[in-house]
């Protein structure tokens, strides 16, 4: 599934739940029914569509340190 241009892969566990993972970090667990939803919707997604949907469901997990990062990477 992955490319170099995939941010985002995602694995199924056998209790159910799913874990997103962002250039190969976990940023989101998800379980239940928003899990299964998901899953339903990933099954029958393209890689772009599957890309798109994990980018969704994640929002903005990022927010809040871009700018710290930034400005140390100018020094």
């Amino acid at each position: 599934m992955s490319t170099n241009l995939d941010l985002f892969s995602y694995r199924s566990t056998k209790d159910g739940k799913i874990l997103i993972d962002w250039n190969g970090r976990t940023v989101l667990i998800l379980k239940g029914a928003k899990a299964q939803a998901l899953q339903a919707r990933l099954d029958n997604a393209d890689d772009l569509e599957e890309q798109l949907l994990l980018a969704k469901i994640t929002g903005n997990f990022k927010h809040g340190n871009e700018r710290v990062a930034k400005q140390r990477s100018r020094r």
